[in-house]
């Protein structure tokens, strides 16, 4: 299983953002998060300055968002939704995005679930139990 360092990943990030800007041919994965960068263009500046940014740290409780973890939490949902797993997130996808009226929008709210999943993995030391991640979900 391929587990990218915080630098492997903000590499790939802006190594995809220049590529889209270069016109340059993408992998399918490089296409599918340049797709998504492009709807963040509050984001744009940063990732077209690498040097600048590479090394940016975001507080966890701060007030700013880190788009780094924003766009990978995107390409994990993507990944979710994709092969369907877990059993479930793709009807509450269906779901919220008809409430949303975007999916875009749709996996912001899945974010805040996913994040809480990942949050309670860490606080109890113990594997990410779907089932919270779930229920979750189904109160958004």
């Amino acid at each position: 299983m391929f587990n990218p360092t915080r630098d492997q990943a903000r590499q790939f990030l802006f190594e995809s953002w220049r590529k889209r800007r270069a016109g340059e041919l993408l992998t399918p994965l490089e296409d599918l998060t340049a797709q998504l960068m492009e709807k963040h263009p509050e984001y744009h500046a940063l990732f077209n300055d690498p040097e600048a940014n590479q090394d940016k740290e975001y507080s966890a409780d701060g007030d700013v968002v880190n788009p780094f973890l924003h766009l990978m939490m995107h390409l994990t949902l993507e990944e979710q939704i994709s092969i369907g797993q877990p059993h479930g997130i793709r009807a509450q996808f269906t779901r919220l995005t008809q409430k949303y009226e975007s999916e875009h929008e749709a996996q912001h709210a899945m974010m805040d679930c996913l994040g809480e999943m990942i949050w309670q993995a860490q606080r109890n030391q113990t594997a990410p139990d779907a089932a919270i991640y779930l229920a979750c979900l189904e109160k958004q």
